[in-house]
């Protein structure tokens, strides 16, 4: 190595980058969320959508896709308002965790520590709130989900739990949507402290930012930051969950149009991730998004695609349809 590299690379900034690449989040973990008809919102995420049930522990309920591994990726809790109350992420080492404190002392952000198992299956945590007053949690550890039920258990070492031929039946939880005064300010915040990498954005003739797409790991997003066309604060989106197929998007549209729940939009596609989709209500208010399909990134050194104003509708569908009002200006409220 020639000496002037030995000069750059000396025992404090290598130190600082190791620092970090350990601070940063591994990927996205749950949500937790508020909801107004608990008994209705359970039978939405249980009969309709085929979520399993982990747990249902009085105003409480632990739910997960068949295919998620974690002990629970939502939890629904009963309230008389619906709102979002936190975002869980899993840091990505053990030592992470203490990191992210020091950073968040230097950046004079408050924060709080919850023990472990204070919450369900959850070590330590860190909870934190973003600029734009999204709660946000970061652990390490958390429980897998393990079962002795013969009605769950899979034959497949690399199935958590049966594939459950209920409801729609995601694969997987995976993505949540906020909406945001300033799109970009916010997806800096959470690219620069957490490590969230951005994938692509929309800008409109007036180069203001429409939307961003985040994740760590290499599917097009694990988060969105959309613009709130009301200006009036931040709110809850939406949250997602995957499928394997179109045919069971399809599947899904029916299975829904047949036990009533609305659907806002859809079926179909992006764009932007080339995912197809339907967006729907559940029975307390909250968007839920289901889709299948989007493109995978691998490339280490990634630079965000911008979608510019003159492509037109192509990003947001490419199909010709038209998104109601309410997709732009509709979302729940944040809370504790």
């Amino acid at each position: 190595m020639a000496k002037t590299k030995e000069e750059i690379i000396n025992k404090e900034s290598a130190q600082e980058r190791l620092e970090t690449y350990l601070r940063t989040v591994a990927h996205i973990g749950h949500v937790e969320i508020s909801v107004t008809n608990f008994d209705q919102s359970l039978w939405f995420f249980t009969e309709v959508m085929g979520l399993v049930l982990t747990e249902s522990d009085g105003d409480r309920a632990y739910l997960r896709a068949w295919q998620d591994f974690d002990d629970y990726t939502l939890v629904l809790r009963a309230s008389n308002v619906s709102e979002v109350n936190r975002m869980g992420w899993r840091v990505s080492t053990e030592e992470s965790l203490k990191l992210f404190e020091k950073q968040l002392k230097e950046m004079n952000i408050d924060f709080i520590w919850v023990a472990g198992g204070e919450k369900r299956a959850l070590g330590d945590m860190i909870q934190f709130k973003s600029p734009a007053g999204f709660p946000v949690e970061l652990y390490w550890e958390k429980e897998l989900f393990v079962t002795d039920d013969p009605k769950l258990q899979s034959k497949l070492p690399s199935h958590p739990s049966k594939y459950s031929f209920r409801g729609v039946s995601p694969r997987r939880f995976d993505h949540v949507n906020m909406m945001v005064n300033d799109v970009k300010k916010e997806q800096e915040w959470w690219t620069d402290l957490l490590g969230i990498h951005h994938r692509y954005y929309i800008q409109n003739k007036e180069d203001v930012r429409l939307g961003s797409w985040l994740s760590r790991t290499n599917i097009a997003h694990e988060m969105a930051l959309m613009r709130n066309s009301n200006q009036n604060g931040a709110s809850f989106h939406h949250l997602a969950y995957y499928l394997d197929s179109p045919d069971e998007l399809i599947r899904a549209a029916n299975i829904m149009a047949e036990n009533d729940i609305e659907i806002e939009w859809g079926p179909g596609k992006h764009g932007t991730s080339g995912a197809q989709f339907i967006y729907v209500f559940e029975p307390s208010g909250h968007r839920i998004e289901i889709w299948t399909g989007g493109f995978l990134i691998f490339s280490p050194d990634w630079e965000p695609i911008e979608w510019g104003s003159g492509i037109g509708q192509l990003g947001l569908e490419m199909w010709g349809s038209t998104p109601p009002e309410t997709y732009f200006t509709y979302g729940v409220k944040i809370g504790e």
